[in-house]
Formats: structure tokens, sequence, C-alpha cells
């Protein structure tokens, strides 16, 4: 049974009205926000706000004793990071002003609508966590080191971008917002999205589910899960992967993928954060953290109507962005010596002496399948590698054939514009020819072997072009 609280400080109810404070209770609780404490006498707030930690006020002005129009400015005084929503009977402007200009968050009029209500108070924990969350990234932005290098363990990097990505990251990965996590395939978004919810110290599980080519139906299954007899085959209840990541990560891969009918349903658990299982007519909440990941360009998918723009906002109320490995090619270094590790001693092998030149072979390549793309080339050729300097000869072929792809992949009008931008005035044969050669070596920091190979030379027809120019 899911007994955490929510929000993690209390929502303190101050009024004088016992059927109010009995009738709130249970409607914040019917909610998904069940950390209330009541306060009658309003002469006990200011004790209580001493002794607890609060996340929110919501205030009555009007009470014996102590009216909230004195405690208003002193609990502003006092605690002016809990933000205080005023109730009152009066539905006067000149009041409401008055309470604004005093520090109150909101304003509502009694009778309170139960929505309103709710909505206002998440609305004041949402503006809340924000501004947590920006004092959380100006320290750490500000520190130099990373607070717990332990929870990037898996993400082999010393690149200055993946820096600030983890200091971001533990800035944030306390609260309950989602994430959103953009990178082209291979880039380790999952392995950013499992160091998000170690350093949350949420005590729920990490629970991972690929949202791409999941039908309405079975998406909704495989979420909210289903009641005894929801359908034909359902001779059993279910749990939904929502309810299993109860207090821990739902981890929502390729959400680029989701259907139009899925995201609606996503949308409102998001909104609501209640869900209904399959057949049944009860709510449950839910209190995961949600965190989606996708390789697609969701701006362009919204404005082809594929992807509901009330969703993207939602989702993407942290984003973080992961560079592809061909902009951090300073890591690829660390990564040869990563992968031929893991590479050995998953086939039980000796670990291979990488050649020296591997590391410059590798940064002319534009890896479009990034790191997974790295680490199956690394595996691939350890698997065929006998003893001595690992050969390079694997390396080689899948780069050649892999380059001919991309390059095939072109359409053939936009091929040589793709590939090659002319100045206005356009060089001689001789002089483009000494530029590319140029560039080449460059690009294989001075190999001569390497440069050739992506000339689509020889290394001896490379040689006989630098003597002719050497001799000119």
């Amino acid at each position: 049974m899911n007994t955490s609280t929510h929000p993690e400080h209390t929502v303190l109810l101050i009024d004088d009205e016992e059927q109010f404070l009995f009738s709130a209770e249970i409607t914040l609780n019917a909610a998904g926000l069940n950390h209330v404490v009541k306060c009658q006498d309003s002469r006990q707030a200011m004790t209580l706000l001493e002794k607890g930690k609060h996340a929110v006020v919501v205030l009555d002005l009007y009470m014996p004793h102590l009216s909230g129009k004195e405690l208003l400015p002193q609990i502003v005084e006092a605690h002016p990071e809990i933000p205080v929503i005023v109730l009152t009977a009066v539905n006067e402007v000149e009041v409401a002003v008055e309470c604004m200009k005093a520090g109150a968050f909101e304003y509502i009029v009694k009778p309170v609508d139960d929505a309103r209500l709710i909505n206002t108070i998440r609305h004041a924990l949402q503006m809340q966590e924000m501004k947590n969350e920006n004092d959380s990234l100006k320290k750490s932005l500000l520190s130099e080191q990373l607070r717990q290098p332990e929870a990037f363990a898996e993400i082999i990097t010393n690149h200055a971008a993946m820096r600030g990505i983890f200091k971001y990251i533990e800035a944030i990965a306390a609260t309950p917002l989602p994430v959103l996590i953009t990178g082209e395939t291979g880039v380790g978004k999952e392995l950013v999205a499992k160091a998000i919810h170690n350093l949350s110290q949420r005590r729920g599980e990490f629970v991972a589910v690929n949202a791409a080519g999941v039908d309405d139906n079975l998406f909704a299954d495989t979420l909210f899960g289903h009641i005894k007899g929801a359908f034909t085959s359902a001779d059993k209840p279910r749990r939904g992967l929502i309810e299993q990541a109860a207090g821990g990560t739902l981890f929502l891969d390729e959400i680029g993928d989701l259907r139009i009918e899925s995201q609606v349903k996503l949308l409102r658990l998001l909104q609501e954060g209640k869900y209904y299982s399959l057949g049944s007519d009860m709510p449950k909440m839910s209190d995961a953290r949600l965190v989606a990941a996708t390789h697609q360009d969701l701006a362009a998918l919204q404005s082809a109507g594929q992807f509901r723009k009330d969703l993207y906002y939602r989702l993407q109320a942290h984003h973080i962005h992961i560079p592809p490995l061909r902009e951090r090619l300073d890591d690829i270094r660390l990564l040869i010596e990563y992968y031929l590790e893991k590479a050995a001693c998953t086939l039980k092998k000796k670990k291979p002496t990488a050649p020296r030149e591997l590391a410059t072979l590798l940064r002319t390549y534009h890896f479009p399948g990034n790191i997974r793309e790295l680490e199956g080339m690394i595996f691939d050729a350890v698997s065929r590698h006998d003893a001595g300097v690992l050969s390079m000869n694997s390396f080689k072929e899948k780069i050649s054939q892999n380059s001919a792809n991309h390059v095939g992949a072109i359409p053939q009008n936009d091929a040589a514009q793709s590939l090659i931008t002319f100045p206005d005035q356009l060089p001689t044969l001789e002089e483009a020819e000494q530029m590319l050669i140029d560039e080449a070596l460059r690009r294989a920091g001075d190999n001569q072997s390497i440069a050739a190979s992506l000339l689509g030379l020889s290394r001896r027809a490379l040689n006989n072009r630098l003597r002719r120019a050497e001799g000119e």
C-alpha cells in the first residue's frame, strides 16, 4: 500500500470553522494532497509554523481572537518563503488588493469551490518548487565540484557540457516535476534518467517502458493496469507500471512515438495526479516522478499535429539535451578504454591493447549511432581479437560501410551541396585538392593512412600528391 506523503512539507489550514477544516482535508486527500495540518485556533498558528516545515498556508481572514488580517503580515514577515492563500466570505476588491499588498499568494472567496482550492494550492506548490529549484541550481552552478559524482559513474565523460548537465541534474533531481531528456539515438538518455532517479533519493523503484509503436489499449493497460473482468482475457487484476513506480520514477522512453490517444491519457495523469485502471471507475493517485525521453524533434511533431503542445509543456518542466558523440570527441579515448575493459570482461578475454591510431581514426567518424554504436564496434573488434595489439580492420570496415550509407541517404540533388559549401570565387582544381588534403590531415592528426582513407585514396596515392606539392 502506498503511504507516501505529498507535498513533502505540510499544507497548513487555519480556520475557526471545524466543518470547513474537516471537508477541506477530505477534498485535498482525495486530490493526492495528503500531508495536511489543521489549526482551528489562530493563536496557535505561529507556534505551528515555528515547529514544523510547511509548504503552503491556507488562511481564513475572519476569525475570533486573532484575525487573518492580523496574522497574514506576521506569517509573511517571519516565513516569506511560504505562500499564503487567503480565504474569506467577503467578495470585495479592496479587501483582495489589501491582502495581495500584504503578501498573500492568492485570494479565494467562500464558499470555496473544491477544484479552485486544489488548483490554487497546486499552483502555489509548483511556484515554490520552481523557486527552490532555481536557488539550488544557482548554488550548483557556482560550485566547482559535483556533490555526488558517484551518481554519474556509468556515464563516461570528461566533457565540459556533460559536467554542466550533471550539475543541473543535481539541482533538479529531488523535485517531483517531470523531466524531458532529448538527444540522438545512442547518447545515453536512459543512463541520465537513472542518474536522476538515484539522486532523487526516492524510495520507490525506477521503472522503464518504451512507448514506441505501442497502441492506445496496450499503453493504457501497461501503464495503468486493469481489474479482473475489464476485458475478455482479464481473468485476474494487473498492476500497471505507474503503480509499480509508486514513490519512485517512471521512465517513458521514445515519448515522441506515443500516439495521440495515449498522449491525452498521459496529460490527464500529469495534470491531476490520478488515473483509472482499465475497467475501474475508482481513481488511484500517483506520486511517481515522470522522466520522458525522445530522439525526435518534438517542436516539429507539434507543427505536424502529431504531438500535443500542452503535453510537451507539462513534460519539459525540466529539459536536458545530451550532445551527440561527434560534439564531445575528447571522450573518445576514455570510451575506448572503458568498452575494451567491458568487452574483455563480458567475452572472458584478456583486455587487448588499443593501437595509438584508433582514437584518431574514430575522431574522424560522425557516429550516427553515438556511444551505442562505438560500444558495438569495440565489442565486435574484441570478439575477433586473438592476441597482440587490437586490429583496426573491423573499425575501418564499419566506418567505410556506414559512411557510404550516410552519404547514400542524401538525395542526389542535394548531395554536392550538403558535402561542400562553395565560396563566391571558386578555387582551382589544384587549390581545391590541396585544401582537401590539408583538411584530411588535420582531422587525422597528421596520420597519413587515416587521411588517405578519408579521401578515398591509397596511402601511396596520397604520398605522391604530397611529394608533388612539396616539389612545386
